[in-house]
């Protein structure tokens, strides 16, 4: 072919193509506003107060003083919220009781919700099957704090399931001041509030499962065991890959709000971790309160940590699966 004969179209201005891009998809950009105003106003602008984390942080005053610029540097690099963590008696014992949580939910709450769609999976009365998730679905809609008023209720000395472990040759007593008891009891109330939620997204990955390859199977002679080990469990493994990569990397993020409900001054001890703790820095009496940059250094060391975790776990999984999050 003559290269006079080719005919090169000339590629359109970089604000042309935005202008056809928002022309053609004009709706969709319209749809999205919303979620980008909420990103920006309570994601992104808030890193802004960051800073503080860094500072000798005091809010302002009535003669003006104080401020996010106007506090003066921790020290001479800014560091000394966080050695003060560090060096806190708190420090390992917090970050201890973290991680504890953190990998006791990893090991029993996270499957939880794939073995519970696995068993799903394999009913096929539909009507029954609805029921079951209906009845699991509902404690994830009730109030954190209707969950723990049930929990503290059903382990005191006269509750529900206290009776239940005396009749299973358990000693009867209030649970919620033991010590002991308390992990156990934040573990399983939290895999009773989520395993049906949690599922939802296994079944979904379990429908998409080409039906076939089942059909094969029960023609080569596999029962169901192999059938799940064979076909199931690979076609929604990049699934379970996935979400066990993000859950890594929330190791430091247990939430304070069940934390604060549920515990007490018998369990404090195994119960207090990091997002608690900061919490009591920054609203309860734990120094005071008001320690804003104190708990702001403390929570960029948790998101820091987390990262690690995150980078490693996604690492670690693209060697072995071939697949991650990034």
């Amino acid at each position: 072919m003559n290269e006079q004969s080719i005919t090169l179209k000339k590629k359109p201005n970089l604000g042309r193509r935005i202008g056809d891009e928002l022309k053609h998809n004009f709706v969709l950009y319209l749809m999205a506003i919303p979620v980008i105003v909420y990103f920006v106003l309570f994601v992104y602008l808030p890193m802004y107060g960051l800073i503080i984390a860094f500072k000798d942080y005091k809010p302002f005053n009535r003669m003006g003083q104080g401020g996010i610029w106007g506090s003066p540097w921790a020290d001479m690099y800014g560091f000394a919220n966080f050695i003060r963590f560090f060096k806190s008696p708190l420090f390992w014992p917090v970050l201890k009781n973290t991680l504890y949580i953190s990998f006791l939910t990893l090991i029993f709450s996270f499957p939880a919700p794939i073995i519970f769609a696995l068993m799903l999976n394999e009913i096929k009365n539909l009507k029954y099957k609805k029921v079951i998730q209906t009845i699991t679905y509902l404690p994830h809609f009730i109030s954190m704090v209707v969950i723990c008023s049930m929990v503290i209720r059903f382990f005191q000395t006269d509750g529900i399931m206290t009776a239940l472990v005396d009749v299973l040759g358990g000693s009867k007593q209030n649970y919620m001041i033991n010590a002991d008891a308390y992990r156990p009891i934040y573990i399983g109330s939290g895999i009773w509030q989520g395993i049906g939620w949690s599922s939802i997204i296994y079944i979904s990955a379990l429908s998409s499962i080409d039906q076939e390859l089942y059909e094969a199977a029960v023609i080569d002679g596999a029962g169901k065991w192999k059938q799940v080990v064979h076909i199931t469990i690979p076609g929604i493994l990049s699934t379970i890959v996935i979400l066990l990569i993000m859950n890594v990397g929330q190791m430091l993020s247990v939430g304070y709000e069940k934390t604060i409900l549920l515990q007490n001054s018998n369990t404090a001890e195994v119960a207090r971790v990091i997002s608690s703790y900061t919490y009591d820095l920054t609203f309860g009496t734990e120094g005071g309160g008001g320690e804003f940059a104190y708990s702001s250094a403390i929570g960029i060391f948790q998101s820091v940590v987390n990262i690690i975790f995150l980078t490693i776990a996604n690492t670690i999984s693209k060697k072995i699966t071939n697949s991650g999050l990034f």
